[in-house]
């Protein structure tokens, strides 16, 4: 009888198909001291990798720079037998190249406001690119949970 780990597990197409469901995703750091730093985002994806982008003097940033570990978490689900998400566990890559962070912010914002006209987010997206960065998650690990796969069975 399979471990009740293995039932609930995604595949790589479920863990791909469920992050294109999600927007935001929830972002973890290494503070100086050691502590987490957890930040919500939006986030694209770029060549089968989630991508990010954020202002250069922020938290994430000067915590990347110290150290590239980064995990990302993607959940959804109310009731316990809907519970499914994702946790990524990687390193960061950050982009400082001003035409790749256009592309990647361009792309995180065309994903997420897909009702405001690409020329509109293109004027926004080249007034901020000179103080963003991009991140780009190179994955480890991942780990996954779909509970529905339990059939109401805890």
């Amino acid at each position: 009888m399979p471990k009740r780990r293995e039932l609930v597990m995604m595949s790589d197409e479920e863990i791909w198909k469920f992050i294109e469901t999600q927007k935001t995703v929830q972002v973890a750091t290494i503070n100086k001291d050691g502590t987490p730093h957890v930040m919500p985002l939006w986030f694209g994806i770029d060549e089968g990798k989630i991508v990010l982008e954020t202002f250069t003097k922020s938290q994430k940033i000067v915590n990347l720079e110290r150290d590239p570990r980064i995990s990302v978490l993607l959940e959804d689900g109310e009731d316990y037998n809907e519970l499914r998400g994702v946790s990524i566990k990687g390193r960061a890559t950050l982009i400082r190249d001003h035409d790749e962070v256009h592309r990647l912010h361009m792309s995180v914002l065309v994903r997420n406001t897909p009702d405001v006209p690409t020329e509109t987010l293109e004027k926004a997206v080249a007034a901020m690119v000179p103080k963003k960065t991009a991140i780009v998650i190179e994955p480890e690990r991942f780990i996954t949970w779909d509970h529905s796969k339990l059939g109401g069975i805890y």
